[in-house]
């Protein structure tokens, strides 16, 4: 994974609310087990019709949007578990998602993929979608270390696991992360 310190982007709306990891990720996806490719299939039946035609008015197709921060409705990743969610939303671009409530799965499964799950409050949430509608170019600060959401509408905190937050800042999994404790753990059993 890349560390994850700070990050200025735009951000795509998607104001859509209980959106499932089947909807993120349809099941007729799910044969691989290699993390290539799934970002092609985001959000597959919402971007393109029965035909395969691309869906003009989906934000994902949307020109004036961009960002790799997708702004999305209230309980976003419910439904099953399959980590292939997180796999496909990082495949697309995105590094940050903000919503105001996350499905405790899917958010273990972006944070175990460097795919940062921010929970805002509704409030704020919904100023956030507002101003990214009416200004498409409007910049979000994602800030880690201080653990706030900034832009023009404001600045929230938000909360993350102090552990995952640290493997997010050093670019660690969790196999990383122990191996960072290489040295600590040698101590340790010498004292055995």
């Amino acid at each position: 994974m890349e560390k994850f310190r700070q990050l200025t982007s735009t951000a795509i709306p998607l104001a859509t609310e209980n959106i499932d990891t089947d909807q993120i990720i349809p099941a007729r996806f799910l044969k691989a087990t290699d993390k290539k490719g799934f970002g092609d299939q985001l959000f597959r039946d919402w971007r393109f019709n029965n035909e395969g035609e691309v869906n003009t008015k989906f934000s994902l197709n949307n020109p004036i949007y961009s960002g790799s921060i997708l702004v999305a409705g209230d309980n976003f990743g419910c439904g099953s578990s399959r980590e292939h969610a997180a796999w496909a939303l990082v495949g697309y671009g995105f590094n940050v998602i903000i919503s105001s409530f996350f499905a405790d799965i899917f958010k273990g499964n972006a944070l175990n993929n460097g795919l940062l799950p921010v929970q805002v409050s509704k409030g704020f949430l919904k100023k956030i979608l507002i101003e990214i509608e009416e200004n498409p170019t409007l910049e979000i600060t994602i800030d880690l270390v201080n653990q706030q959401v900034i832009s023009s509408v404001g600045t929230e905190s938000f909360e993350i696991d102090a552990y995952k937050k640290v493997c997010m800042l050093n670019g660690y999994d969790d196999i990383d992360f122990l191996i960072s404790k290489k040295d600590k753990i040698i101590a340790f059993e010498q004292t055995l």
